[in-house]
């Protein structure tokens, strides 16, 4: 149908010409003439849409010191806990032996100040040992376990803090840039990050769409956003280059806040990323599908527009026409308009010639496979050089 208009534009302006009255026989002047029915239209809604990474983690030293090994490079994947980088281990190494030997030391601190206790409650019981100094090596004796317990805590700092030199993945992800490099000094309080790990195994896209747009969702889709989001259909994803991305994605969440300077809402889109083609903060188009059932096609050469209003031409039962204002879709295939109201199936519309066309004119209708039957023999009688019959 669509490829019948196309060719029907094409031609119906050259026999333009021909639809003037016929003063010798006081005919009226032909026009193809179109009945309309309901069809069935496939459309997409295209949002700009962002893309980032599911979850972006900064890498960020725990301690401070000198870069001395570099584990990776930029744009590496990586699995979680991989080490990444290594910091001079030196002084976090002495400072775990320094801790070691501290509890040691407390812990023969405790033995020996247990054994003194021990033995003076024997000697208490005796009589021969005071209940003060019974009471000081008790309290000595809690005095040396606290002790070890610090000395214990700090070796476990110390470890921990030895640990840190190798700065781990914390997910799986690709690595981002890497501002720092070997002998670099860094540390926790740095304002840079020592770089990024981006989880690209899922790929979340951020969009807006217009608040006339979400009332429609919300009348389409249900009372909550949970509905909402529940009842829309799988989305595409249009690259950079304009190419289709091949997974289809689904919306997750819609923000609950309208930006009141543009009037839209935010909304995230989640695409799965197995071959890793989505990059953070890379850019595209998120494409809902759009499905009109029951609506009327027409082409755009039908129409004539009046202060952004569209009127059709409607044939009559005394085959005068009435100029008709409709309702069309907001979207189009640039060559048809899919109309919402206005008109109903079965009524004939004209196709040709609109512009010349006046309400309550006589016309003499035709079908546009007799208009364009009457296209091709004027083209033949050109050809063979009959000018006489040729477009009359």
């Amino acid at each position: 149908m669509k490829s019948r208009f196309v060719l029907l534009a094409c031609c119906l302006a050259l026999l333009s010409s021909c639809g003037q009255d016929d003063k010798g026989t006081g005919k009226a002047p032909e026009y193809a003439v179109l009945e309309v029915g309901t069809t069935t239209a496939n459309l997409t809604n295209s949002y700009p849409a962002t893309i980032r990474g599911k979850q972006d983690v900064e890498i960020r030293p725990m301690v401070s010191g000198f870069i001395t090994k570099l584990h990776v490079d930029e744009g590496a994947a990586v699995r979680k806990g991989q080490v990444l980088f290594t910091i001079d281990q030196v002084q976090y190494k002495a400072a775990v032996e320094t801790a070691k030997a501290t509890v040691e030391t407390a812990k023969a601190a405790l033995q020996t100040q247990e054994l003194t206790t021990r033995n003076n409650r024997e000697l208490n019981k005796k009589g021969i040992v005071s209940d003060y100094q019974l009471s000081t090596s008790e309290n000595q004796l809690a005095q040396a376990k606290a002790s070890l317990a610090q000395a214990e805590a700090s070796l476990v700092n110390a470890e921990n803090n030895l640990s840190y030199t190798e700065v781990t993945s914390p997910s799986d992800g690709v690595v981002g840039t890497i501002p720092y490099r070997v002998g670099s000094l860094v540390s926790a309080s740095m304002a840079t990050p020592m770089t990024t790990v981006a989880d690209i195994s899922e790929m979340y896209a951020y969009f807006s769409m217009t608040e006339r747009q979400l009332l429609d969702l919300i009348r389409e889709g249900g009372s909550s956003d949970r509905e909402i989001v529940s009842r829309l259909p799988k989305i595409r994803l249009q690259l950079i280059d304009g190419s289709l991305y091949p997974d289809s994605g689904r919306v997750e969440t819609i923000s609950g806040v309208i930006d009141p300077t543009t009037g839209s809402v935010s909304m995230r889109a989640l695409f799965p990323n197995t071959r890793h083609v989505l990059r953070s903060n890379s850019t595209g188009n998120v494409i809902f599908p759009n499905v009109l059932t029951d609506v009327i096609l027409i082409p755009q050469s039908a129409t004539t527009e009046i202060q952004d209003k569209k009127f059709v031409f409607v044939l009559q039962g005394d085959n005068t026409v009435k100029n008709t204002e409709i309702q069309v879709y907001t979207l189009n295939d640039g060559e048809n308009y899919y109309v919402t109201g206005g008109l109903k199936p079965g009524d004939k519309v004209v196709i040709e010639g609109v512009q010349a066309l006046s309400d309550g004119q006589t016309i003499t209708p035709i079908t546009p496979a007799e208009k364009e039957a009457a296209y091709k023999k004027a083209l033949e009688d050109q050809k063979s050089g009959n000018i006489q019959s040729a477009f009359q």
